[in-house]
């Protein structure tokens, strides 16, 4: 059967990580293994995890939940420690705050990723879905107004990253070989994805939309905190992989989009 790994990366996140751990204790699904790894928090955060680890024990439920405290560097550190203790077939990043949209929804993955009718050798290289934006409450906003293409490749991130990083399941075996990059503080996720998908493509891989939203993603998260700084280095991230000229001209582009985008979304004025 397959294995789900999430992660799951705090920081006095008491508040935010209930929401997180309750969507994966009533997941279907019952192979699952969840890793909190957790920035030696001042608050309750690691007293929160470690009743739900208990929680999920008591609960006969299959999942297995394993809880870490102690200093790291960031954020991008702390995802480099889970994938190195993660064992599943699949691993993915939810964040304190993140939940998935559904009870069924990593049940929903393993039939939109035909799992169960493929022989393990040959499963794809990433399962990826749509993204719902919630707020800080946890209360549905809007679709992630980048949607995953239906068919992916390590180039469409050329286009911005258009499957979130929590709906971006990679196998394990080839994540566990590919960690982040420390030398960015806000977009290691992106560049991690696009090198998942090069592995991918070097390896013959499928990447397979799933067909559904398997994220709700919280908005307020570094990236939108430090919004001026990720797109920097983000700039960066995309010139290292499509080059000085492709990058700049994509970037014209986005330009141009968010003028239109926000146009669109302008209220009218009634008489």
């Amino acid at each position: 059967m397959i294995k789900f790994s999430i992660v799951t990366i705090t920081y006095n996140a008491a508040q935010a990580l209930p929401r997180t751990v309750e969507s994966v204790l009533r997941q279907t699904w019952p192979h699952v293994e969840h890793i909190i790894v957790d920035g030696a928090s001042k608050d309750d955060t690691v007293a929160v995890a470690e009743d739900y680890a208990r929680r999920s024990d008591d609960s006969g439920c299959g999942h297995k939940v394993f809880v870490m405290s102690e200093p790291d560097r960031g954020l991008y550190d702390a995802m480099n420690k889970g994938l190195r203790r993660v064992t599943g077939d699949y691993v993915l990043f939810l964040n304190a705050g993140d939940f998935f949209p559904s009870d069924d929804t990593l049940e929903a993955v393993v039939r939109g990723g035909r799992l169960e009718q493929t022989p393990s050798g040959e499963w794809p290289a990433v399962l990826y879905g749509d993204t719902d934006i919630v707020d800080g409450e946890g209360r549905y906003l809007r679709p992630r107004r980048l949607r995953p293409p239906r068919r992916l490749t390590w180039r469409s991130f050329m286009h911005g990253m258009l499957v979130c990083h929590q709906a971006f399941y990679a196998r394990t075996d080839i994540a566990r070989d590919i960690t982040y990059d420390l030398s960015y503080r806000y977009s290691a996720d992106v560049d991690w994805c696009i090198r998942v998908m090069k592995e991918a493509r070097r390896r013959r891989l499928l990447l397979v939309n799933v067909g559904r939203t398997v994220a709700c993603y919280t908005e307020e998260g570094q990236t939108t905190l430090h919004h001026r700084d990720s797109l920097r280095e983000r700039y960066r991230v995309m010139t290292s992989h499509y080059g000085h000229v492709v990058t700049l001209l994509m970037h014209c582009w986005f330009v141009i989009r968010a003028f239109f985008y926000r146009f669109r979304k302008a209220p009218t004025l009634s008489r």
